[in-house]
């Protein structure tokens, strides 16, 4: 990480922004897999708030600590006070919260996953637009033949849009865990690297370069598809069509301009994001 960079972490979540804008993650509790606690979540909310809300950070990877795994999912143990309806219905809106924020960040997310990515991990690396995979990652929900509870229908259509609806059953039904080629070949993952150094280094390089390309751009694109895999695509109303309010806020940018101004004049763009 660059000597400048901005820092703001607590013991079980690291986060810090280099000078290129790019933010770093890390789930810190290699011990315990990098399960999450409710407080670690509740810390990724508040995180992703700092960063729609910082036009300075153009890209943000999501890893954990160590080598062992990316995250164990949910610390089991944060359960045992469930008694009632409202526990459980509660817990899976304040999920839906935490992965809804992180999905709809307008900047691109990158997982970096080594080792076990499970559970509350797994639908973490999901919300996550890119996956960068070491040769032993593997990823799964198992809770068939752990917990015995279910995922909500957002957490399923996030699974569903990235790998169909029938490898997501098979999954969850069989509680298998995916091992990191298969999950390249259904889409799971968008590439697999040698080891947890190599995942981190790809990472680093791929926000580097998503971090130098047109931010409204990505943002449009990243909106779009996610309405397009939320709700479908909707009827066009007289006069306005779905995604008009996307390309007015990319064709009116100084960014257009700009990108057409240096494609012109044969000399490199400078996007601002405005």
């Amino acid at each position: 990480m660059n000597a400048d960079a901005e820092t703001a972490s607590t013991d079980e979540l690291l986060f810090a922004v280099d000078a290129a804008g790019i933010a770093r993650i890390t789930l810190n509790r290699p011990k315990a897999r990098n399960a999450l606690t409710f407080a670690m979540y509740r810390g990724l909310v508040e995180l992703c708030e700092r960063i729609e809300a910082d036009h300075a950070i153009k890209a943000v990877i999501i890893t954990g600590a160590g080598d062992k795994a990316f995250a164990a999912g949910t610390d089991i143990a944060q359960f045992r006070s469930f008694s009632k309806p409202e526990d459980a219905i509660g817990y899976e809106r304040f999920m839906d919260r935490v992965l809804g924020g992180l999905e709809r960040l307008r900047v691109p997310t990158i997982a970096a996953v080594a080792g076990a990515c499970t559970g509350g991990g797994a639908a973490i690396a999901a919300a996550c637009d890119m996956r960068i995979a070491s040769r032993d990652a593997r990823f799964g929900i198992p809770i068939a033949r752990t917990l015995g509870n279910c995922l909500s229908q957002n957490t399923l259509r996030r699974l569903a849009n990235l790998i169909g609806a029938p490898r997501v059953k098979d999954i969850l039904f069989t509680a298998r865990l995916v091992e990191a080629q298969e999950a390249l070949a259904i889409g799971l993952v968008n590439e697999v690297v040698e080891d947890a150094a190599a995942v981190a280094a790809r990472a680093d390089a791929l926000a580097t370069l998503l971090a130098s390309h047109a931010p409204l751009t990505l943002q449009a694109t990243k909106e779009g598809l996610r309405r397009i895999g939320e709700e479908g695509v909707a009827e066009a109303a007289e006069g306005e069509r779905p995604g008009d309010d996307l390309i007015v806020m990319t064709y009116m940018s100084e960014d257009f301009r700009e990108g057409m101004e240096a494609f012109l004049g044969k000399r490199p763009p400078s996007f601002k994001g405005r």
